[in-house]
């Protein structure tokens, strides 16, 4: 589901290689050139230019566009330039490091990624920083927000499309009474979402719908202002639809007075070769805009030039 145009004849790695160095070096560094191909390039190809690259010239790739470049631009392609596994440690540790109670990075990285591309993040996250993700989200989190995030970035949901309808029937009963009680972080609210696979959660929360009425997400609204309200309702809407959760994180990112470049940034780098088409057209259908026009009129430059590339919207 990739929006990623990627030029049927690309270049050689050696090739591409070349030319990038050939856009750090001399007078000023040639942005154009380094969107024309590391904006066009999917993962396994980004991969394979930066092992060649740091093969060919002694130096990471990221090193080199972390020197040459700046502010939201040098950004965005370094998150693209990332292989995703490491993309994600690399965001998650800054959301622990950064760690508020409004944060939602680290839902958003335990739900909305598959059970495995979660493991492979955690097996990154070691490699790079030498501790375990679970360790520092426990160290930097504390009461209810440790409870619910801990699991959550430690689980190894299954990841079929099996369903228990007895047990989902079950469980909705349970979250309904919970909820009504208003004791939210309880055990069993955080058993269920931490580790039932997407599909049994699914049917779960249908269940839910079809018996008591209302979304879970508009009971788990009873106090707008509660922030652990607000990450039990980001953990449901990643885990069921994420491209609803991307949209409205990319619209409030607009939307804002001055744009929110950190939330846009990430979106559009980590969704662009997963479902940025589907939150696209979500954007659409929710705002009546194209995605790539409210970017072109809320961003300039280089960043929007890179944003506009990963969106797949101008001619590869």
């Amino acid at each position: 589901m990739s929006t990623l145009c990627v030029p049927s004849q690309v270049p050689s790695v050696a090739e591409d290689c070349e030319q990038l160095h050939k856009a750090f070096s001399g007078w000023g560094t040639n942005e154009d050139l380094i969107i024309s191909i590391l904006g066009h390039r999917n993962a396994a190809q980004r991969k394979l230019i930066r092992q060649v690259y740091a093969e060919t010239y002694g130096e990471d790739l990221l090193k080199a566009l972390d020197k040459e470049l700046t502010n939201d631009f040098e950004r965005v392609v370094l998150l693209w330039t990332l292989d995703p596994p490491e993309r994600d440690a690399y965001l998650a540790n800054e959301a622990t490091k950064r760690w508020t109670s409004s944060n939602q990075v680290l839902v958003e990285i335990a739900c909305t990624r598959s059970p495995k591309e979660l493991l492979l993040a955690r097996e990154a996250y070691h490699a790079r920083f030498k501790r375990s993700l679970e360790e520092d989200v426990a160290y930097h989190t504390s009461g209810d927000f440790r409870k619910l995030l801990v699991p959550l970035v430690s689980s190894y949901r299954y990841a079929g499309d099996e369903v228990n309808l007895t047990l989902a029937k079950t469980e909705a009963k349970l979250l309904h009474a919970k909820i009504s009680e208003k004791a939210y972080s309880c055990d069993d609210i955080i058993r269920i979402l931490t580790t039932r696979s997407k599909a049994q959660i699914n049917a779960t929360l249908n269940q839910y719908k079809n018996e008591f009425g209302n979304d879970i997400n508009k009971d788990l609204k009873a106090d707008p202002k509660d922030e652990f309200l607000a990450i039990l309702r980001a953990t449901v809407k990643c885990l069921v639809c994420p491209e609803k959760y991307f949209e409205k994180v990319v619209r409030l990112s607009i939307n804002k007075l001055g744009t929110d470049e950190g939330a846009l940034t990430r979106v559009v780098a980590t969704r662009a070769e997963v479902d940025l088409k589907i939150i696209k057209d979500e954007y659409h259908k929710r705002n009546s805009v194209p995605l790539d026009r409210a970017i072109a009129k809320d961003t300039s430059g280089d960043y929007e030039k890179m944003l506009l590339a990963l969106l797949g919207h101008e001619e590869a």
